[in-house]
């Protein structure tokens, strides 16, 4: 690859390498070198910048997690030489919860969650990232619920009127990369519009894009297996936020001869929490949801699906307006 470093043959291997190296040989340091400088990172909870803040959180995170594993599950890409890429890494975590920290007192407990990364990378660094981790499924193994955690967030920041604003419709955006040129016909686009036909509501067309045996991984670390299962966690978030607008904010295929067709959509949600569901009883909150889902087609349709988005601080937007 042009402006990468020799010892990576191709994008997966560089992405699955670096990450590697940062987490689990421990050479947090390495970040200054592949990270960008004044790098936007950006996750449900807000976005920061630059190597050294991406270093100082890192360095965190291990010391509470200090045997920390991530298992790149998959890395659906696009892009070429000249314009650079796109990955989104799909990873499966597993650590022990060893040390104080951000989810506080040490427990002893294992955990295994997912993270989903989308980075733009040239020239042998990520410039720019969006990242969801599935804080949900922490917390829970954590013998936590979604909604007390942010509630602790909360008030550790200070309460409602100084903690720290989620990622948002308003919030700056900063973008170092923009979506790069695609084929008209591919399974990404496919996906996302399977994605917008399910978000007007459409459940039933679930029936037809996906594979009767459908495998769904939801936030939290829920399981859903049928078409049945699908259908009630998509309705319990319309439910929820039943005037909501979908937008596609992404787009990411992968097309290999020995494996299923793939495709990473990142999206996001806004809307009221006007209705009873998923999030408990309506609070007319406004909300914004980042999303990230792969899916693996089969001959049937599709027949693994992953869908992430933070509970968390889902639960934060709305507790800093009900308390």
């Amino acid at each position: 690859m042009k402006g990468f470093d020799k010892k990576f043959k191709d994008l997966p291997d560089y992405i699955l390498k670096i990450t590697y190296q940062i987490w689990e040989d421990k050479d947090v340091e390495s970040i200054r070198e592949y990270y960008a400088k004044g790098i936007p990172v950006r996750s449900p909870d807000g976005v920061i910048y630059g190597p050294d803040t991406v270093v100082k959180a890192t360095y965190a995170t291990l010391d509470e997690f200090p045997d920390r594993q991530l298992l790149g599950e998959d890395v659906i890409w696009i892009g070429n030489e000249n314009d650079g890429y796109l990955s989104s890494h799909r990873i499966l975590t597993k650590a022990t919860h060893l040390n104080d920290g951000v989810y506080g007192k040490a427990t002893g407990i294992k955990l295994s969650y997912r993270v989903i990364a989308d980075c733009a990378c040239k020239n042998n660094q990520v410039y720019d990232e969006w990242l969801v981790r599935d804080q949900g499924a922490i917390v829970r193994q954590l013998n936590l619920d979604p909604k007390t955690y942010a509630k602790t967030l909360i008030d550790k920041q200070g309460g409602v009127t100084k903690c720290s604003i989620p990622f948002n419709q308003n919030t700056p955006l900063d973008l170092k990369y923009t979506q790069l040129s695609l084929p008209k016909n591919n399974t990404g686009y496919e996906y996302a519009e399977i994605l917008k036909t399910i978000f007007q509501k459409d459940l039933d067309s679930i029936e037809k894009f996906y594979d009767r045996s459908i495998n769904q991984e939801q936030p939290g670390g829920l399981k859903a297996y049928g078409v049945d299962e699908v259908k009630s966690f998509w309705s319990s978030i319309f439910s929820s936020f039943p005037e909501a607008t979908l937008k596609i904010e992404h787009v990411s295929y992968l097309d290999e001869p020995t494996a299923y067709r793939k495709a990473a959509i990142r999206w996001s949600l806004n809307g009221i929490h006007s209705g009873p569901g998923y999030f408990g009883n309506p609070s007319q909150t406004e909300v914004y949801v980042m999303g990230i889902s792969h899916a693996e087609f089969g001959p049937r349709g599709i027949k693994n699906e992953w869908v992430l988005f933070d509970e968390t601080v889902i639960w934060k937007q709305i507790l800093m307006k009900t308390g």
